[in-house]
This record gives structure tokens, C-alpha cells and sequence, in this order.
């Protein structure tokens, strides 16, 4: 894993640690994320083709299959890319990282997508630290069924794994992840 805090796919794509860690081992699969503010912006589906192609195509190199982590937004979503509210912000997400997966070729796991749903449908289902920024167990829990649904084609419905959370609350992610993922397949580009 390289996992910077605030790392964006441009510095990604720069990095000589990057470039020998995706080569370093037989990796199935290969995880793009962007800083997380950066996909908010208008501009930004523009400011990461580049850099998520040069990553892209090293995973598809090395017989992988890049993934691209659709992050979920601020709870008090992203003012200084205009946009005011959480909903607005994760739309914005959503519209960048789907222009993305498609204009590459690549699936997404739609991590924000089901997050955005969750909050809606389960508000007394905390996903944001305090900080509004970070997962907290449940948010980090979410995101792990979103990728398992993504990367085994299955739901996560029924694991026994339930990341400290109560058997109720894991069971809530799990259906939800599952739903979201496998019921809108092709939105995601599933190869």
C-alpha cells in the first residue's frame, strides 16, 4: 500500500515508490484513489485522466485490474468548489469518478455512492469522525463491503467479520453495499 495523507493521483503517478510497488508483487487488483477534495472540483475529472491512465495502465501491465475509489465527500460538503451541501459534493464525486471509469475503461467501486445512500436511508448510522472529513468504524466498515462486494462480485451479506460493529449495524452495511454494487453493475464498469 501507498497511502500518503493528502497524496494526489499526479504525485501518485510521479512516484518511483509507487511505480515499483505496483510492479513489486502479482497484484489482482490495483486500488486509484484521488486526494479526496480534488474530485469536488469542477475541474477535476480533467486534472486526473493523466495521472489515473499512467497508473492504469501499469496495473493492466502487470495483469491487474485498476479500480477506482469513489471517495465519499465532507459531511458539510466542499464551499470552495461551490458546492455547499454534502449531497451536492458527492454528486460532484460521483460525476468525476464515473466520467473517469468510463473515458479509461476501468471499474469503480462506488464507495461514496452507497455512503451518500446510507446516510440518507440509516441517519443514525454515524460514517463521518468528527472531524466530517474521516470514517469512523462504520464509514472504514462500509468502504470494506463496498470493495468486497466490488472485487468478489458477490454480497457481503451474511460475513461473519463485522469490524466491532453491533451484528445489526454490520448487517445494514452489508445489505446496502451489496445492493448498490451488484443491482448497478454496469454503472460501474464491470468488466
Amino acid at each position: 500500500m501507498v497511502a500518503n495523507g493528502g497524496e494526489t493521483l499526479s504525485e501518485h503517478a510521479a512516484s518511483s515508490d509507487d511505480s515499483s510497488k505496483i510492479s513489486s508483487q502479482g497484484w489482482s487488483f490495483v486500488v486509484l484513489q484521488e486526494q479526496s477534495d480534488t474530485p469536488a472540483y469542477s475541474s477535476s475529472g480533467s486534472m486526473m485522466y493523466s495521472p489515473a491512465k499512467t497508473l492504469a495502465d501499469q496495473a493492466t501491465r502487470i495483469g491487474a485490474v485498476p479500480v477506482l475509489f469513489m471517495t465519499w465527500a465532507h459531511k458539510d460538503g466542499e464551499p470552495s468548489a461551490g458546492q455547499s451541501s454534502y449531497e451536492g459534493a458527492q454528486d460532484a464525486v460521483d460525476r468525476t469518478y464515473l466520467a473517469l471509469s468510463g473515458e479509461l475503461g476501468v471499474p469503480v467501486a462506488p464507495v461514496g455512492y452507497t455512503w451518500l445512500h446510507v446516510h440518507q436511508d440509516h441517519p443514525d448510522i454515524e460514517l463521518w469522525q468528527s472531524d466530517d472529513s474521516h470514517p469512523t468504524a462504520a464509514g472504514t466498515y462500509l468502504a470494506a463491503c463496498v470493495f468486497y462486494a466490488t472485487i468478489f462480485r458477490q454480497s457481503p451479506y451474511g460475513l461473519s467479520f463485522d469490524g466491532g460493529l453491533s451484528d445489526a449495524q454490520a448487517r445494514i452495511l452489508q445489505d446496502e453495499a451489496g445492493h448498490h454494487v451488484l443491482d448497478m453493475q454496469s454503472q460501474w464498469n464491470f468488466r
